[in-house]
């Protein structure tokens, strides 16, 4: 091995490798009891899915061996390249993959299944990062902003047409990518603003909130400085929300019925313990009787008896909570916790724009899964079916974080190579 080399290596950071291997090993552990069988108790059991997942994880660990080896220039240049495969296989699958669970998303190869939707997350990671660390490109200007939302909203309208509702959301956060970048604080409040209308539009009478809209422009104009601009922002903004709060009949009759059922559950507008509202609901027995210290390894009767749906994926969550109590999700919640502020320290010691900006995409990833997936087991957010990152079962969700996790990791190894 070259010198060269033999330094690259030693500058991994180790705290980020660990902190992978521990949450990736949590998880294994926690697929195993959640799927537990006391016919196949061996956890290397190819028959059941701990084993499978035990091969989703050694060829986790050979592709992040490859990424640490391949070098640090390879990334940033192969970023538009990537990024144009993963669409085109984005549209392949549309034409070629496997309906599972409602949605044409999914390329067979036997027993098992690749998802492109989960690959175009850090696909899309790498070509924002090459694309805004240009010299030329500034976040303040409106063609960057432009091609910006166009590199984020492709992705998002091609895996809205396979009916995976749940993985385009997750590319809203590259938002916190752009906003670090430049974009203006606005455009983060007037996200915020669309959701809250968006939500009160379905619980409230248009016209009332809109006659409530006019009064709140009303006083803020009574207060504000009477300059054009003020006048000019404030009629604005009374027009896009009218536009937003009538867009919202024809955005939810456009979902799918067991869509809008989860959303009508979530707001409180039906009750549906049976159906749309069960797996939350059995989530939440599932983590309420865990209680401080939960009932212990393979001793959860939610779990045992299979009360929760999709518990190894998307739920496994309850598991953490049934089994190991409110102190196991606690240590799960702050691992995680460690783990983005890692990234966001790593991410401000870069001296290439390219490996911060992609640093800030992994970070927001990660950060989403994170806060939807808890939220959604605990009650807190709706059920739109993503995975919790390195935890649920799966190969292309581990595969795709793996790779995520690691090209950072390689790049930061290699800026000391940049400084040379």
């Amino acid at each position: 091995m070259r010198k060269t080399e033999e330094g690259i290596f030693r500058n991994i950071d180790w705290v980020t490798v660990i902190m992978y291997l521990i949450l990736v090993a949590m998880g294994w552990i926690n697929i195993y009891a959640s799927v537990y069988n006391e016919e196949h108790q061996l956890i290397t059991d190819l028959t059941q899915k701990y084993g499978k997942q035990m091969i989703w994880i050694g060829t986790s660990l050979a592709l992040a061996l490859v990424i640490l080896i391949v070098d640090g220039n390879f990334y940033a240049a192969v970023a538009w390249p990537l990024w144009i495969f993963v669409l085109i296989s984005l549209v392949a699958v549309l034409f070629l993959g496997t309906e599972v669970s409602g949605s044409k998303s999914w390329f067979r190869f036997g027993e098992f299944g690749v998802q492109p939707a989960e690959f175009a997350k850090f696909a899309t990671a790498m070509v924002i990062a090459k694309y805004l660390s240009q010299l030329d490109i500034k976040m303040t200007d409106n063609r960057t902003k432009i091609i910006s939302a166009m590199l984020i909203g492709l992705p998002i309208l091609l895996i809205l047409l396979e009916n995976e509702t749940g993985v385009a959301l997750v590319f809203f956060a590259f938002i916190l990518v752009l906003y670090r970048e430049g974009l203006s604080g606005n455009f983060l409040l007037l996200g915020v603003i669309v959701v809250i209308l968006f939500i009160l539009s379905l619980l409230i009478d248009k016209i009332i909130l809109i006659v409530a809209l006019a009064v709140i422009s009303g006083v803020l104009f009574l207060f504000m400085r009477k300059t054009r601009q003020n006048i000019i922002l404030l009629s604005s903004l009374f027009i896009l929300s009218s536009v937003v709060i009538y867009s919202v009949d024809y955005a939810y009759n456009n979902l799918q019925s067991h869509q809008k059922k989860r959303i009508d559950v979530f707001l409180g507008k039906e009750s549906d313990i049976k159906k749309a509202g069960y797996n939350v609901n059995q989530s939440l027995i599932a983590i309420g009787s865990g209680g401080l210290t939960g009932k212990g390894f393979l001793n959860g009767t939610q779990t045992k008896y299979d009360f929760v749906p999709e518990q190894s994926t998307d739920f496994i969550f309850c598991t953490v909570g049934e089994e190991w109590g409110f102190v196991g999700t606690a240590v799960v919640v702050v691992m995680f916790l460690l783990l983005l502020l890692r990234i966001l320290f790593i991410a401000e010691r870069q001296r290439s724009p390219f490996s911060r900006i992609y640093a800030y995409g992994v970070a927001s990833i990660i950060f989403f899964h994170l806060m939807v997936n808890v939220g959604m087991t605990i009650g807190l957010a709706p059920v739109i079916g993503i995975p919790l990152p390195f935890f649920s079962y799966g190969g292309s969700s581990l595969w795709s974080f793996t790779i995520l996790l690691f090209i950072l990791i390689k790049l930061d190894a290699y800026r000391l190579e940049i400084l040379r």
